[in-house]
């Protein structure tokens, strides 16, 4: 494979500072706070960052596994069992 270009590694450097901040403790903390689920979080960043590497397939099972999490969480919060404990 080619060397990617100064602008795809420029985008690459993004997704891995993305990564370095949504795994951080305290970003962590702010996120769970307002309902959202990190892990949920971290595998829609690396879906966005597998469609723009251009591995489509990839993408698309992480953002359908996201998007069945999060409607199940919610449907799970608007019904009130907790939906494993987890917040969206």
């Amino acid at each position: 494979m080619a060397e990617p270009s100064f602008a795809m590694k420029e985008l690459l450097e993004v997704f891995e500072d993305l990564d370095t901040l949504l795994k951080n403790p305290e970003v962590g903390a702010e996120l769970t706070a307002r309902g959202v689920n990190v892990s949920l979080a971290i595998v829609a960043a690396d879906a966005v960052r597998a469609y723009v590497e251009g591995e489509r397939a990839r993408a698309a099972e992480d953002f359908e596994t996201v998007a069945e999490e999060i409607a199940s969480r919610l449907q799970a919060s608007k019904s009130g069992t907790s939906g494993e404990g987890s917040p969206s």
